[in-house]
């Protein structure tokens, strides 16, 4: 196949990929890495669960071309957990049953631990404002709030 060279890093590891011009970060990650935790909801940025963490920027990947993947540091829910110990976050989200069938998931997953790192203790309002890029159809969205909350408190203490 012929197409467009990327090095990237990808969860730590450093990837190398070919990718079409028109093909999206989420394409890239999910049909060509086998990276399908990144959902593709609405392929226009409005849901949310297709959300990956650039260079420490939280970035919905159907609106992120793969070949601007070059040199950027990625982080995807694969990399959330550490091995066989999941992240407080996702502990949490299991705790408070703050999914359903699990489409958004990843994405609030990515969004509450872009916000935690950049703000350890939110309030209820910055993690409602934090999260709405994502949108859950089963939910509500209390105990995805909740869980976070939760999850804020058992980090600080860590």
């Amino acid at each position: 196949m012929s197409g467009i060279a990327v090095s990237t890093t990808i969860n730590g590891d450093d990837v190398e990929f070919l990718c079409q011009a028109e093909e999206t970060l989420l394409d890239v990650l999910r049909d060509r890495l086998g990276l399908t935790g990144a959902k593709e909801g609405c392929g226009t940025g409005d849901c949310g669960a297709c959300s990956v963490i650039v260079d420490g920027r939280l970035v919905c990947s159907c609106l992120v071309l793969g070949a601007e993947a070059e040199g950027r540091s990625i982080e995807t829910i694969e990399g959330m957990a550490d091995g066989e110990k999941l992240h407080p976050l996702q502990e949490k989200f299991l705790e408070h049953a703050a999914l359903q069938c699990g489409v958004c998931t990843p994405g609030f997953l990515m969004a509450a631990k872009d916000l935690l790192t950049r703000n350890p203790d939110p309030t209820e309002e910055e993690i409602r404002f934090a999260l709405a890029g994502n949108l859950c159809r089963c939910t509500g969205y209390d105990k995805i709030v909740r869980a976070v909350q939760d999850a804020a408190t058992v980090m600080k203490g860590a």
